[in-house]
């Protein structure tokens, strides 16, 4: 019963430890994917939503960008109405 508690952690231990050395190992690989991954992405979104949203303008003409108008929502029946109160001592 011991010796196979011992086994184990034995087997724990050693997992652990030749995981730690790839991941020392690979980590830095793995780091330096993404990184350029996000910055690609970045740069595709960039591009794509400013560049692609801008209509051609003749030189000394002047573009104004509006912002899209958000609809507000109407306050519903069941939200009720605010009712201002005061604490009492």
């Amino acid at each position: 019963m011991i010796i196979g508690l011992l086994k184990t952690i034995i087997y724990i231990l050693v997992f652990y430890y030749i995981f730690k050395i790839i991941m020392r190992l690979a980590a830095p690989f793995m780091a330096k994917k993404m990184m350029e991954k996000a910055a690609k992405n970045f740069e595709n979104q960039f591009n794509n939503t400013y560049y692609k949203k801008r209509p051609e303008t003749k030189e000394g003409e002047t573009y104004i960008e509006k912002k899209p108008t958000e609809k507000k929502a109407a306050i519903n029946g069941d939200e009720g109405e605010f009712v201002d109160y005061e604490e009492m001592d």
